[in-house]
């Protein structure tokens, strides 16, 4: 799993060569922002899917400056806040709106353009919005913490099974010195 992550992840000049995160300057140097282990990925699984359900401005950046306050994994938690994008933040949005109310026991609004690009309707769906938000980051966070802990420890199991298997086939094919009096 790690081999692969690294595999995917730019590289760290890339990143600390980005416009928008050069005002943190030296902390972007700090190197438990590049190392991949089981807490750094997972906290920074946790991180970009909770910030990808905040207010689609200045997501970068809250990712960033979360990654470097909690000392995770700098590039996974930046690039998953692109989850959220033009093509899945209305159904994302709806959802968490269609959860707030829910909770606040208000009527839900079915889906209807005219009424979502009228400003003046947003203030009656701010309140439901916000706290559906909330809740999806909330359990899309802890979700992301769990699987990735999940796999990575699957995937680390996995390798002891077959060293075990490797150890064992090679004590069999070897014959052992036995003493001869």
């Amino acid at each position: 799993m790690k081999r692969w992550l690294k595999g995917i992840l730019p590289d760290p000049r890339q990143v600390v060569d980005n416009k928008c995160l050069g005002v943190f300057g030296n902390l972007l140097h700090d190197p438990n922002l590049w190392h991949i282990n089981r807490h750094s990925a997972s906290g920074a699984v946790a991180l970009g899917l909770f910030v990808m359900y905040l207010p689609p401005i200045g997501q970068m950046f809250i990712a960033a400056a979360g990654a470097i306050r909690f000392r995770v994994n700098l590039p996974i938690s930046v690039s998953l806040v692109w989850i959220s994008n033009p093509l899945t933040i209305p159904p994302m949005f709806y959802l968490a709106y269609a959860i707030g109310a829910w909770i606040l026991g208000r009527p839900i609004r079915t889906f209807e353009p005219a009424f979502w690009l009228d400003w003046h309707n947003w203030f009656s769906v701010m309140g439901p919005l916000l706290l559906g938000s909330l809740i999806c980051a909330t359990a899309c966070a802890a979700a992301g913490y769990v699987i990735v802990q999940g796999l990575w420890r699957w995937s680390l199991m996995r390798q002891i099974r077959l060293r075990r298997k490797r150890y064992a086939a090679a004590r069999v094919s070897t014959p052992s010195s036995r003493r001869q009096i």
